[in-house]
C-alpha cells in the first residue's frame, strides 16, 4: 500500500468500511456508484492499494477507509500485452501461470502468482495461439470446439513463458468457493451497525 494510506489508516483506525460503491467488471475495468473509473491517476491509485482481506473480501484501502470491490467474476483480469506477455488488470506483470481453466460459456481463467483471474475476452486468440495438444501439436478446430464447449477432459495444455499447464474444467458457479474468494463482500457481524452506503 502507498505509505500514505497506512500513515492514514494509522491515524483514523475506526472509519466505518463502504459496501456496494465499487465494482470489477469481466474486462477489468472498474466502476464507482456505477459510473466507470476512467482517470489513469485514479486506475493507478486503485491499483496500489487493491488487497484482499482474511475472510476473501477484496477491497481498495484510499486513506483510512476500506471500500469493498463488488466482483462481476474473478478479483483479477488479464490481459496480453503485445509481446505475449500477461498483465493483471492492476498493471502488474504475470509471470507464472499455475493453472489453466475453461469454464461452460468458454472464458478461460488462469491461477497465476497473484490468484485467479479471467482472461479477458478480448485476448481468447491469446490463448488459442498458446493451447497445444499433450504431445506438443497443434490444435484443430474441432478439437478446439470440444474442448471450449465440451464434457470431460480437455486434453490440452496451455503454454507461457517455457512452461504447460493442463488445461481443466471449471463450472463458474464454483469459482469463487474454490478459489476462496467473496464476490459480492457484505458486513461481517462484527461490522454491523451504520455504514455507508450507495444513494441514488
Amino acid at each position: 500500500m502507498d505509505e500514505r494510506v497506512l500513515q492514514a489508516m494509522e491515524k483514523w483506525p475506526n472509519v466505518p468500511a463502504l459496501f456496494g460503491w465499487l465494482r470489477l467488471d469481466r474486462r477489468g475495468y472498474w466502476y464507482l456508484k456505477g459510473r466507470r473509473i476512467e482517470r489513469e491517476v485514479t486506475l493507478d491509485f486503485i491499483g496500489r492499494n487493491y488487497h484482499c482481506d482474511e475472510h476473501g473480501r477484496w477491497f481498495f484501502q484510499n486513506g483510512p477507509q476500506r471500500g469493498f470491490v463488488d466482483l462481476d467474476y474473478t478479483p483479477w483480469v488479464y490481459r496480453s500485452e503485445p509481446g505475449g506477455l500477461l498483465l493483471t488488470h492492476t498493471r502488474h506483470p504475470v509471470n507464472d501461470i499455475r493453472s489453466a481453466f475453461v469454464d461452460e460459456g468458454g472464458s478461460v481463467l488462469l491461477l497465476s502468482e497473484h490468484g485467479i483471474g479471467l482472461l479477458d475476452d478480448h485476448d481468447l486468440e491469446w490463448a488459442l495461439n498458446r493451447l497445444r495438444t499433450l504431445d506438443g501439436g497443434p490444435v484443430s478446430e474441432v478439437r478446439l470446439a470440444d474442448a471450449l464447449h465440451g464434457s470431460g477432459e480437455t486434453r490440452l495444455l496451455l503454454e507461457y513463458t517455457n512452461r504447460s499447464v493442463p488445461l481443466g474444467r471449471i463450472r463458474s458457479d464454483d469459482v469463487a468457493r474454490q478459489f476462496d474468494f467473496v464476490a459480492r463482500p457484505a458486513p461481517l457481524e462484527s461490522e454491523r451497525g451504520e455504514r455507508p452506503t450507495p444513494s441514488d
